[in-house]
């Protein structure tokens, strides 16, 4: 009798390898990418190649302010390009206006300026600083150390961590940093050449480090008293993420001089389009006219299509109270980190932030931990992300919180108990 031959074993389809191997041959490799591969979103949630659920506390660091798949946005997305996706800024179109209206309203009378993404925000803060500054030579801007102001040039230049500049020297001129919240050191760093003082309100890539209000204050002094503007970058920190508006609105609440506080400029992006990419800078009076015809411009900024999403976030976020959902989630899941704290001090160090900013700080020297080749910090995401649930690192040691502003209890507790479980773990 004539044997017969087995067939072969099926072809085992892995459809995370097939992802990465189109991005190992074809995307430039300048990511620190996890090994996860994303097909759709749906509110709070992503689900992977596999079909595996994630809770998303990292919201694309600070992006998805609404979540993922907004009926509403997909709603303004279809509709408006239906009728106009783009313009040249050669021309008027009403979104823009509305928008710039509605940003200006949450801050003080000024104007706004649109462009791509965060980064493109602050090189239009950088040069609206240089053109203040140049009729009397002055050109210089200082920032703080463990700063991030964009990848550019001069964002790289701007930011105050000596990883980013690395194999591209020589840096733009003009930005020196100084230690952050400390008044004396920015007043005695101070030159002929400075026309301005940048910084974020809670620095993000920094490790969620909020200035403090008698710092904020007295910058805004120092700048009134030396002529010079202070800029505010808020694209991480911005835009009802801390309670507010912007954080430095937050951080001085309840504050004597508070109420009267204002910078010259403040930087936006991240949760202003809730995923669709759009950035700005509003510029306050009188200096909102410094940047003329001609002097600053982008092909792609403040579309029809980018300000009628970026117009139903707003409209949603004041609609459904969503700063105040900030605030009470994040001081939830703040307590609940730091009962963590309390509970394994041999684990978290330190909790830091405000409303749905917020990161905990890893203890050194965790024995589960202390085998790896890689950062403390990278290496508990990994963990919380087997535990199903995703997080932003900052730095070696620190685990950021950047969840969508719409985040439900609920969902707040489901993330507190992934996170103590993976927290108990380490603890052993």
């Amino acid at each position: 009798m004539k044997d017969v031959v087995p067939p072969p074993p099926p072809i085992v389809h892995n459809p995370l390898e097939t992802v990465l191997e189109l991005f190992r041959q074809y995307v430039v490799p300048s990511y620190g990418r996890f090994d996860l591969a994303f097909v759709r979103g749906a509110g709070r949630h992503l689900w992977d190649v596999a079909g595996r659920r994630y809770l998303d506390l990292g919201s694309g660091i600070a992006v998805c302010s609404l979540g993922h798949a907004h009926p509403e946005i997909t709603q303004a997305l279809v509709e408006q390009s239906q009728r106009l996706v783009h313009i040249s800024n050669l021309y008027y179109h009403e979104p823009q206006g509305r928008l710039a209206a509605g940003l200006v309203r949450h801050l003080a009378a000024g104007k706004v300026f649109f462009s791509n993404s965060g980064g493109e925000a602050n090189e239009g803060l950088f040069k609206l600083a240089r053109r203040f500054g140049h009729e009397e030579g002055r050109y210089e801007i200082l920032t703080a150390k463990h700063s991030f102001h964009g990848r550019t040039l001069a964002g790289i230049s701007a930011t105050g961590q000596e990883k980013v500049k690395r194999g591209f020297e020589p840096m733009v001129a003009g930005f020196r940093h100084v230690a952050f919240n400390d008044l004396e050191a920015m007043r005695e760093a101070l030159s002929p050449a400075t026309a301005a003082i940048l910084i974020e309100g809670i620095q993000g890539e920094g490790g969620i480090t909020p200035a403090t209000a008698d710092y904020l204050l007295g910058l805004r002094a120092l700048c009134d008293e030396r002529r010079l503007l202070l800029l505010m970058d808020g694209v991480q920190c911005g835009y009802f993420r801390s309670g507010r508006f912007q954080s430095f609105q937050r951080i001085l609440e309840g504050v004597r001089g508070g109420e009267t506080f204002m910078p010259d400029g403040v930087s936006m992006a991240k949760s202003l389009g809730g995923g669709f990419p759009i950035g700005a800078f509003w510029v306050r009076e009188p200096y909102a006219d410094l940047l003329g015809p001609g002097m600053h411009a982008t092909t792609f900024g403040g579309t029809p299509l980018a300000c009628a999403v970026a117009l139903k976030v707003l409209e949603i976020v004041e609609r459904d109270g969503l700063a105040e959902n900030a605030r009470q989630l994040g001081a939830f899941l703040r307590d609940g980190l730091e009962a963590l704290a309390r509970e394994h001090p041999q684990v978290i160090r330190a909790v830091r932030g405000l409303g749905l900013m917020l990161g905990f700080e890893l203890a050194d020297g965790i024995p589960a931990l202390a085998g790896g080749e890689k950062p403390a910090s990278i290496q508990c995401v990994h963990r919380l992300h087997a535990a199903g649930v995703l997080t932003v690192p900052s730095g070696g040691h620190v685990i950021r919180l950047l969840p969508p502003l719409n985040l439900t209890r609920g969902e707040a507790e489901e993330g507190l108990a992934l996170i103590a479980g993976v927290v108990r773990a380490l603890a052993g």
